[in-house]
């Protein structure tokens, strides 16, 4: 995939379980992404440049993979990105070890297994250090998950989203046509509609991708129905 975030950045977000962790430096934000778990769930890592704060976005297994990542520089915030099982296994053991504050949507927070300290609604910030997140509130893969946007470039910007879109679709409504149209309208919308291709995608499981070369699928999408 062709990476427009500026010369001499050789980040492509290819990773497998058991293998290294991907490093992007941004403008102001560090991005480590690393697979975890049987799943091959991804887990991202985001630290403050100026403060050294970091977040964690799904302790979705391997704690001591994850606690390798954030090292002794502590973890101030992990943000669980929907309720499903595969993405919260880690949680209770890397939220013990670090005392990081839990965060997710309102919608989610009653069935993940550790109590969630921040409730987030669409269009809350999340702070990383002195860098905002964006909440954007999907509804369809299930009724709270969110992506967060980094949009400190206006020009490019890096939207993790959890199962909510991958290469070549949309995530998973298990056959239920109505979660599946709210979930396309709710991307269309909130995700297509505003921000530009080159925006980068961090997904839940498996490689990245940018909305550029996914945009022109979305009428395939909606006549699959997946």
């Amino acid at each position: 995939m062709r990476n427009d975030n500026g010369p001499g950045d050789q980040y492509t977000g290819e990773v497998t379980v058991g293998g290294p962790a991907e490093v992007r430096v941004l403008p102001g934000l560090t991005v480590t992404k690393v697979a975890v778990g049987p799943l091959n769930n991804n887990a991202y890592l985001l630290r403050c440049t100026e403060t050294d704060e970091q977040l964690l976005i799904d302790a979705a297994n391997e704690p001591a993979t994850l606690l390798g990542l954030i090292g002794d520089a502590g973890l101030a915030t992990i943000v669980t990105s929907h309720q499903h099982y595969d993405h919260v296994q880690a949680l209770a053991e890397v939220t013990a070890a670090t005392g990081a504050r839990t965060v997710a949507h309102a919608d989610d927070a009653a069935a993940i297994p550790v109590p969630t300290a921040r409730i987030v609604h669409d269009g809350d910030v999340i702070t990383v250090g002195r860098t905002t997140l964006r909440a954007i509130h999907l509804v369809g893969h299930t009724p709270g998950s969110i992506a967060l946007l980094h949009d400190a470039d206006p020009a490019h910007p890096h939207l993790f989203t959890g199962d909510c879109l991958f290469p070549g679709g949309a995530g998973n409504t298990r056959g239920n046509a109505e979660h599946f149209t709210s979930l396309m309208d709710g991307l269309e919308e909130k995700v297509f509609g505003p921000l530009p291709d080159a925006t980068w995608i961090y997904p839940g499981h498996g490689h990245d991708t940018t909305l550029g070369a996914e945009r022109p699928h979305l009428a395939e999408w909606r006549a699959r129905g997946w």
